[in-house]
Formats: C-alpha cells, sequence, structure tokens
C-alpha cells in the first residue's frame, strides 16, 4: 500500500537550522535503505505558487500566493510503500518527531492518505 504525507506548518516559521537538514538527511537515508520511499520533496513558499479553483457557477478563479487566509499550508510530502495504515501512521509520527527535536519551536501537522491504486483489470 502507497500513503502520502503531507507536512503542514506555518509559514511564518523561517528556515529550518542546520541541524535539522542533518537529521533530515540521515532519516531519509535510511527510509529509503528500506525500500520504503517512493519519492519525497519540500515546497516552496505559497508565494511561488498559486491556486485554481472551480466556483459553484462553473467558473474557474486563479488566486496567486502568498495565501494569507491560511494559518498552515503543506511544506513538504512523502509517498511512502508500507504494509499497513498503522505502520504510515508510525512513520508520520517519527517524521514529525524528527521537527519538534530538530526545529525549536516548530508545530505542525502530518497528513496521511492512502494512495488509490489502478481499478483491478
Amino acid at each position: 500500500m502507497q500513503f502520502m504525507t503531507m507536512l503542514k506548518m506555518r509559514e511564518d516559521a523561517g528556515p529550518p537550522p542546520p541541524d535539522f537538514y542533518d537529521a533530515m538527511g540521515a532519516y531519509i537515508a535510511g527510509i529509503a535503505a528500506s525500500g520504503k520511499l517512493i519519492t519525497t520533496g519540500g515546497l516552496l513558499p505559497s508565494a511561488a505558487g498559486a491556486e485554481v479553483r472551480a466556483t459553484t457557477t462553473g467558473g474557474i478563479v486563479v488566486t496567486h500566493g502568498p495565501f494569507t487566509e491560511a494559518t498552515e499550508l503543506i511544506g513538504g510530502y512523502a509517498v511512502f510503500e508500507v504494509g499497513s495504515r498503522d505502520e504510515a501512521i508510525a512513520m508520520a509520527t517519527e517524521f514529525v518527531q524528527l521537527h519538534v527535536d530538530n526545529w525549536p519551536g516548530w508545530e505542525g501537522a502530518a497528513e496521511i492518505r492512502q494512495i488509490v491504486g489502478p481499478p483491478p483489470l
């Protein structure tokens, strides 16, 4: 089963400290070596992005960032191949704890969603 973990955090948290990058590199290397990591990445601030939204009247509205009304935005993501939802939750818990331990004052959340595979033939 594949799960996507989306890390949500405040955009005004500032850049992570150097120790965080070291801890993150070691964590990602370990998960990659286990064969459970499909892909991972960080995202630029919302000022570099846009939102495309369909309206109830059938129109399309494009909003360019930053998205000031949002309190937490997705700052990064990872896709894991694991055996169960509980395993995905355990990995997300480790990932959030890594942030707490290595980025003083960091607050955020990890949302975990199972990826739907193609329908059977």
